[in-house]
């Protein structure tokens, strides 16, 4: 799907590799964020670069296979951009704001979802952080974060109770509070994150947060809305690959900074 989706709205045609959901790839050629390999047909890389640069890739292409007479400009390609898919109003609710400690921004979490086989797709993702006082004191705050995938074509239902989110703290946490309630908005449907606060306390971090989501989420194209209950873990341990930056970006993710 998501390699559908980036082909249809950068409008290209090349041929892509996809890495498993545990990024296993990245992480064996070193967790960059944007690097650049060549490999050859042997399997043997031959050039690599911390952040990916088209001149220098072109460099190194001319070195190890040649120069070309006419080199392919982008407006060469003609590639058909598209827009992102939007299934409702946005902007409609203010982000909530996460707090600094000093110069530190709130670190992203290992989170997971509890599925199985057969369940109905999660359309609500999760973004969980925390700042630096949990993780190396034991206390602070944890930030809560459900993105409807746009994936998936699903909006929230407005004209319904708003999302309700139950968390289930294991022994010797405690959070508070542990039951959260959206807010109620006045348009009938959008696609704006579902934010919250709560205060941890811990003497613990092995055992995960349990988090249960209880929402209506619509889908107008294939003409119908229904409610779903879904679970997630949330670990107290920085996630490697949920990035850096605190900006978000117009695609209602969090965006990434790492360099």
């Amino acid at each position: 799907m998501h390699v559908k989706e980036a082909k249809r709205t950068l409008g290209t045609e090349i041929p892509w590799i996809v890495d498993r959901m545990d990024n296993a790839i990245r992480h064996a050629l070193g967790s960059r964020s944007n690097p650049e390999f060549l490999i050859d047909p042997g399997g043997k890389i031959i050039h690599k670069l911390a952040w990916s640069s088209p001149r220098q890739l072109r460099q190194q292409l001319e070195k190890f296979v040649g120069p070309v007479e006419k080199p392919t400009r982008i407006e060469d390609l003609n590639m058909k951009t598209a827009l992102p898919i939007k299934t409702a109003a946005s902007n409609v609710l203010s982000r909530l704001d996460r707090p600094i400690t000093g110069h530190a921004y709130m670190r992203p979490l290992r989170s997971k979802p509890e599925w199985s086989k057969g369940d109905q797709p999660f359309y609500a993702k999760l973004r969980a952080e925390a700042d630096p006082a949990l993780l190396e004191e034991g206390k602070g705050r944890l930030y809560i974060g459900f993105f409807m995938d746009p994936l998936y074509g699903v909006h929230w239902n407005n004209l319904t109770e708003p999302i309700r989110v139950m968390i289930d703290a294991p022994e010797g946490m405690t959070v508070s509070p542990s039951q959260l309630e959206g807010p109620k908005v006045e348009v009938e449907s959008d696609i704006d994150p579902r934010e919250f606060l709560v205060d941890v306390r811990t003497t613990q971090t092995d055992e995960p947060i349990r988090v249960s989501a209880h929402y209506f989420a619509c889908n107008d194209e294939e003409g119908w809305c229904k409610p779903m209950t879904q679970r997630y873990q949330i670990f107290l341990e920085r996630d490697p690959d949920g990035g850096n930056n605190p900006a978000r970006s117009s695609f209602g993710f969090p965006e990434t900074d790492e360099h």
